[in-house]
């Protein structure tokens, strides 16, 4: 078998999210999409600088605690009633945010407010993050990209020692051939070693109407930037609006990039669009999709957030994913955390717009899914590695089932096929259950001795899900 077709695992997460590392699904196992679990609107802006128009959140946890950032924005009868400016909230737990007190922006003669940012163009989509590079210099901690004079020039490159005073690295935007006026989003991506981002460029329908999609970029240094190049999708993906990308590294695989992108339908408009812009159409909802080289993502066409209910979701330009994947606090006791993400509602209403939050399973986002009638999944080769020392090594699995359902599982050697010895299906314990971390059990016990061997996993579901697995 050649090496090239060999995936070193090591003790990294495998992500069940696509068919890149599966080789076979039998039976009625399927890559499964889930849906987050609605929870509190987190923050409300309601403040004379915010409004209506209040979008592109940022949020994201640094060594201090949760920090989000967003756009302050309100209209009226079709119209602006104030500049746009960029503000900051701050939590200690991601769920109950405050707005500080500043002091650093004017607006309607006080100083009073969380704005950091007022009459600057970037206020229209100004995005940072916190730099996690081994050598950043301590005044560049947070970073951050924002539209140029026009909007259309240009991003221009922001850094600060704080997350709240804020000064350009350089006089000329850095990345210039896009449309930019949407969320631009940054990060430092600790696997390839560069800085990453993605914004909007336009491309056009089959019938030759824009259509709003996602260009990326690296740079080495923040400031040079390569040539941005168009991401694609799986054969049969259908071409789609995508209003925002919300990209970023799978926090548990940061090599595996997820997205969140709000997807547009321009030609729909509903009945309970009181925001008196029925003459602007549109509906929107929020889609999942994963990369593992940063270009090439798999993208879910079955939405990831639907509209639901709440009647203000089903208007123009709702439900947008905020930027951010942060993990919190275990919503029942004996339970582990959640990740937490963050969707707009009430935009262009009579009112001000609300960030909702959502949770999340830990890799809950896309499961091989079997019924209770039974299916099974082989992995393509691979191997693992065991860490130093004398402890047995253990597959252990991301999997819910119900209490009559199962799993057992198999080692095989990717050379023949055949079960390794101890670790044939009927020397696997049944495993039931539902946990991050669930172990599997051989008669062959310690897989250490398999470690750095080219292998495939085998699966065999019943009314079962199974996320992630990795050797630990």
């Amino acid at each position: 078998m050649g090496a090239s077709r060999i995936k070193p695992l090591g003790n990294a997460r495998e992500l069940l999210w696509d068919m890149e590392r599966i080789e076979t699904l039998a039976g009625k196992a399927a890559l499964t999409l889930h849906r987050p679990e609605f929870r509190e609107a987190v923050i409300v802006h309601d403040q004379p600088w915010e409004g209506s128009t209040c979008c592109y959140h940022t949020v994201f946890r640094d060594p201090v605690n949760y920090k989000m950032y967003y756009r302050g924005g309100d209209r009226r009868e079709g119209k602006s009633t104030h500049p746009e400016v960029t503000c900051y909230a701050e939590s200690d737990d991601g769920v109950t945010w405050r707005k500080p007190n500043l002091g650093l922006c004017a607006f309607g003669g006080s100083r009073a407010n969380n704005i950091i940012l007022g009459d600057d163009p970037a206020t229209h989509s100004f995005t940072p993050f916190f730099d996690t590079r081994p050598d950043c210099p301590p005044e560049q901690a947070y970073k951050a990209l924002g539209s140029s004079e026009d909007g259309r020039c240009g991003l221009l490159a922001f850094a600060s020692a704080d997350g709240v005073n804020w000064s350009r690295l350089a006089n000329e935007p850095v990345i210039t051939k896009g449309a930019f006026d949407s969320q631009n989003v940054v990060f430092w991506d600790s696997s390839r070693q560069l800085y990453v981002s993605y914004f909007r460029d336009l491309l056009k329908f089959a019938d030759g109407r824009p259509c709003r999609a996602i260009k990326t970029a690296t740079s080495p240094d923040f400031l040079h930037w390569s040539e941005p190049v168009w991401l694609s999708y799986d054969e049969g993906t259908p071409d789609e609006e995508l209003y925002t990308n919300a990209i970023l590294p799978y926090p548990r695989a940061p090599e595996i990039y997820v997205g969140f992108p709000k997807r547009f339908i321009a030609n729909r408009t509903t009945c309970y669009d009181k925001s008196g812009l029925g003459w602007i159409p549109g509906l929107s909802d929020g889609v999942f999709m994963s990369s593992r080289d940063g270009v090439h993502f798999k993208r879910w066409t079955e939405a990831f957030v639907r509209p639901g209910l709440q009647t203000e979701r089903w208007v123009n330009r709702n439900n947008m994913t905020a930027w951010g994947l942060v993990e919190t606090a275990p919503e029942l006791p004996g339970t582990p955390p959640v990740f937490s993400l963050y969707s707009t509602e009430n935009y262009y209403s009579e009112g001000a717009v609300r960030l909702r939050r959502l949770v999340m399973r830990l890799d809950g986002f896309v499961s091989v899914q079997a019924p209770a009638s039974g299916g099974s999944l082989i992995t393509k080769p691979f191997t693992f590695s065991a860490s130093a020392g004398q402890e047995p090594v253990t597959l252990q699995l991301n999997a819910s089932t119900s209490a009559a359902g199962g799993i057992r599982g198999e080692i095989l050697s990717a050379d023949d096929g055949r079960p390794l010895p101890g670790f044939a299906a009927d020397d696997c314990e049944i495993l039931f259950g539902d946990s991050i971390d669930l172990p599997m059990r051989w008669r062959g016990g310690d897989l250490r001795p398999w470690s750095s061997q080219p292998i495939k996993l085998r699966l065999e579901l019943q009314d079962a899900d199974v996320f992630a697995y990795r050797f630990a």
